[in-house]
């Protein structure tokens, strides 16, 4: 269950009040299937699997979630085959053209008859929340899918205010520097991919991969006046990950000092395997989270007076 992307959020001492009760308030908005004229349903469903009962996986002051859709699959193609069919007929029978309305109408009668029979598909985001720092992370490079869980979290909640990080400083630019400068702060030390764009608008984009980002190459792309979009880092040999100019986290991997750590854990339980690999996810970026403040300047949401 190791999280692969992150995109963070932060929220507030008092809206941390707002988490009380939270797997009370998941379950009246668990994941139900699509009914048969259904497009899609979502809700929550456990982090152990559809089946199970949790909603909520604790360890510690860190919660796992699970926030999940399903979608009745229709293809348009499909849609589009049978509707011609009836049209056709019609045509055949009746010696007719069709208007813009009946057009309509049959369309929607065609989606009607085909939903109740459509195949459905599960998709699912994790997240977890730490309540005492004001923090959500979720397992998604997406800002469209990030978003998407948010909103799951506040229909449940009523409200939660959680929002998108505002760095102090920006990280566009302080990455630029690193890379320039070839001087990262401590702990940190450069991947093997970057992205490199041009400053003005519709300006050139440089993606490098499995490449050394010392070299002169890369030099005199940053002399020229690109900036940097993402720079793979290798945090304290234990994490690496490449990190974006909105600081997304992308490409995370758990490095082989903390798979270790991991020891003889029961890995035919999914359960303890589950609670084991949280628990030791979560102290590690907590961690990390600890220096991207220090780095970035990411303070909490302050309370309103």
């Amino acid at each position: 269950m190791w999280f692969r992307n992150l995109t963070l959020f932060r929220f507030s001492k008092s809206s941390a009040k707002t988490l009380k009760n939270l797997e009370t308030r998941l379950d009246k908005h668990r994941l139900r299937p699509c009914g048969p004229i259904e497009l899609a349903t979502q809700g929550f469903i456990s982090p152990y699997g559809r089946e199970e009962d949790a909603l909520l996986h604790a360890t510690g002051r860190w919660s796992l979630l699970t926030a999940a859709r399903e979608d009745k699959l229709l293809p348009n193609t499909v849609v589009s085959e049978e509707l011609r069919a009836r049209l056709q007929k019609i045509s055949e029978k009746e010696g007719r053209p069709v208007g813009s309305k009946e057009r309509k109408r049959l369309k929607d009668e065609v989606m009607t008859d085909l939903l109740p029979r459509a195949f459905a598909r599960l998709s699912k985001r994790n997240a977890y929340l730490d309540p005492e720092q004001g923090w959500l992370i979720i397992d998604t490079a997406s800002r469209k899918a990030a978003e998407a869980c948010v909103s799951s979290l506040r229909d449940a909640l009523g409200t939660f205010p959680a929002t998108p990080m505002a760095a102090e400083e920006s990280p566009k630019a302080l990455m630029t520097d690193w890379l320039t400068r070839g001087k990262l702060p401590g702990g940190l030390a450069l991947g093997d991919e970057c992205e490199l764009r041009d400053s003005a608008e519709a300006g050139a984009t440089v993606r490098c991969r499995n490449q050394d980002l010392e070299t002169d190459e890369i030099r005199e792309h940053l002399k020229s006046g690109k900036q940097v979009a993402q720079l793979g880092l290798v945090f304290d040999d234990r994490l690496s990950f490449t990190l974006d100019d909105e600081l997304v986290v992308r490409k995370l991997r758990f490095l082989d000092l903390v798979q270790n750590e991991l020891g003889d854990v029961d890995r035919e339980s999914a359960a303890a395997e589950l609670d084991a690999c949280f628990a030791l996810m979560t102290l590690e970026l907590e961690r990390l989270f600890q220096r991207l403040e220090e780095w970035f300047g990411l303070p909490r949401p302050q309370d309103r007076a």
